[in-house]
């Protein structure tokens, strides 16, 4: 089995080294921590089955920014629907205000 860095296993997946270290913590990746120079460096071991399972659970970027697009199009769809009943609101208020106001001004003449 062949053993990589966090640092190169993330950009061998395109991932962010910090994803690699949750993979890591939480058990989702084999790790080796072996002692360099007095410093502890924590190698990912590479398995062929483990592997598979981690191509298959990364979503490329494009199908996330399509997906959110998508919802991001509907919540301002909705949006734009709100404000145009409250303009529509505002407008009516507008009108009746300005009725009341050139009736009353006839009363004064």
């Amino acid at each position: 089995m062949q053993r990589i860095t966090i640092k190169a296993y993330a950009v061998k997946h395109k991932l962010s080294i910090f994803n690699v270290m949750k993979m890591a913590k939480s058990g989702k990746l084999k790790t080796d921590i072996v002692e360099k120079n007095g410093k502890e460096v924590t190698y990912i071991v590479l398995d062929e089955t483990i592997e598979k399972e981690v191509q298959e659970g990364i979503v490329p970027i494009e199908e996330k920014e399509e997906v959110s697009a998508k919802e991001m199009i509907k919540v301002l769809q909705e949006e734009v629907r709100v404000l145009r009943e409250e303009l529509d609101a505002l407008k009516k208020r507008l009108i009746i205000k300005e009725s009341s106001k050139n009736s009353s001004m006839k009363e004064y003449r």
